[in-house]
């Protein structure tokens, strides 16, 4: 083949490829046009900031493994102290993109979480694995789920102070819905406060708090250390209920567009990496436990996401719905139920004064239009819909359908 062949052939190829998009070609031609440039990541570096839990993993296994470099990119996992020092970095772009609370999102998107700038979120990052601990003293009084908590605070009267991660956050919205499944009114009866994950047994054995929900190690790492008991996981209140996501400012998508793919999919893929056995799992978690991430004893990360469980009181089960990273892929689609969720919650506990227009709102920030393109590179399933549907705790089912309504039908509410 004569030069000036070859090089007619490339230019057409290429040309080609880009007409049809990098995403719809087959392998060889992605990787033809990569090469050129067409769909080439505009930032090859990129910070990713996350908090020192268990479901960070895919975040710092994308880079720990290499599969960033695959699509392109450089992921830099970056150690945070704080929610709030997460939204703030990621608003004044100090960061990229973060591993980040559902609800963080959606309330700096509406500015009823600090100040409001236009967020976007990629994908999901885990299903499950967050839980809510009591203290051992309450336990001690027979406050060992719901109902004992109920029935010792009406019993004994005094200030009852629960701590969440993120006043918006999906932390906050666990707690609150299940104190109020179980008759008590979060805003009325009792005090709620706002501690950093990393933070919370440390707090809880100085008494700062009866109780709090965080994500994992954090909870078994208060039956570790004997001073709290397990009262109940979340997957209890919502199965496979969404929980942290990759998030970004909406001006990084615009401005940054092959890169938001590019990292969506390494992230996707490094999920399903995690997701595919036993010893990857195990891989996943002496990694993350180490100090430059989560900083604890791989004992307390290997148990849970295995779905091995024990409540700090003698009793140990098997849950088949413990944490998930990928789950062919329902782990990862931004369903737009799931963050209408969020808003409902948002209105009915007075972080919302008015209704918002959910479906607009969640079809702003959910980016399904970015996590089909990566879904298509790393070749990961989509669902057949962008709503899903799931009763809670309480018996209620959320399907999407009636926003307004679900969040106006508690009778339990601010």
């Amino acid at each position: 083949m004569t030069n000036s062949l070859k090089t007619s052939i490339d230019r057409r190829t290429v040309l080609q490829a880009a007409g049809i998009g990098a995403v719809g070609a087959g392998p060889a031609l992605r990787a033809l046009v990569h090469a050129q440039g067409s769909d080439a990541p505009e930032k090859k570096e990129v910070k990713i900031g996350f908090i020192p839990l268990t479901d960070c993993a895919s975040v710092v296994m994308a880079s720990v493994l290499g599969i960033d470099k695959k699509y392109g990119v450089s992921i830099v996992p970056t150690k945070e102290a704080s929610w709030a020092g997460v939204r703030d970095k990621l608003v004044n772009g100090e960061l990229d993109f973060a591993h980040v609370l559902y609800g963080l999102v959606y309330g700096v998107h509406l500015g009823i979480a600090g100040p409001k700038k236009d967020m976007a979120v990629l994908m999901g990052l885990n299903h499950n694995g967050q839980a809510i601990t009591l203290s051992r003293k309450l336990a001690e009084k027979g406050a060992v789920d719901g109902a004992g908590l109920a029935r010792l605070m009406a019993a004994e009267k005094r200030e009852y102070t629960f701590a969440q991660t993120f006043p918006t956050g999906t932390h906050a919205m666990w707690l609150y819905y299940w104190l109020a499944a179980n008759g008590i009114d979060p805003v009325r009866d009792a005090k709620v406060i706002t501690v950093p994950p990393p933070q919370m047994v440390a707090n809880m054995r100085v008494g700062n708090m009866d109780g709090f929900c965080v994500g994992e190690p954090w909870n078994h790492r208060a039956i570790m250390d004997g001073i709290g008991v397990t009262a109940t996981t979340t997957q209890e209140i919502w199965r496979d209920h969404p929980e942290k996501v990759l998030g970004t400012t909406s001006e990084f998508v615009r401005r940054n567009p092959n890169t938001a793919r590019a990292v969506t999919a390494a992230i996707l893929e490094a999920s399903r990496w995690i997701d595919e056995g036993l010893a990857n799992k195990n891989r996943m978690a002496e990694t993350i436990a180490g100090k430059a991430y989560v900083n604890t004893d791989v004992q307390g990360i290997n148990q849970r996401i295995l779905g091995r469980y024990q409540d700090g009181m003698g009793k140990t089960w098997d849950d088949p719905n413990h944490m998930k990273f990928f789950n062919a892929g329902a782990v990862n689609f931004p369903y737009l139920s799931d963050g209408m969720w969020f808003l409902t919650q948002h209105k009915r506990w007075g972080l919302l004064k008015e209704h918002p227009d959910y479906a607009a709102v969640a079809r702003a920030v959910n980016r399904i239009d970015v996590y089909k393109q990566a879904a298509a590179a790393s070749k990961t399933p989509l669902p057949k819909s962008e709503m899903r549907s799931q009763k809670l705790i309480d018996g209620v089912l959320w399907d999407g359908k009636d926003p307004a309504r679900y969040a106006d039908s508690f009778k339990i509410r601010a």
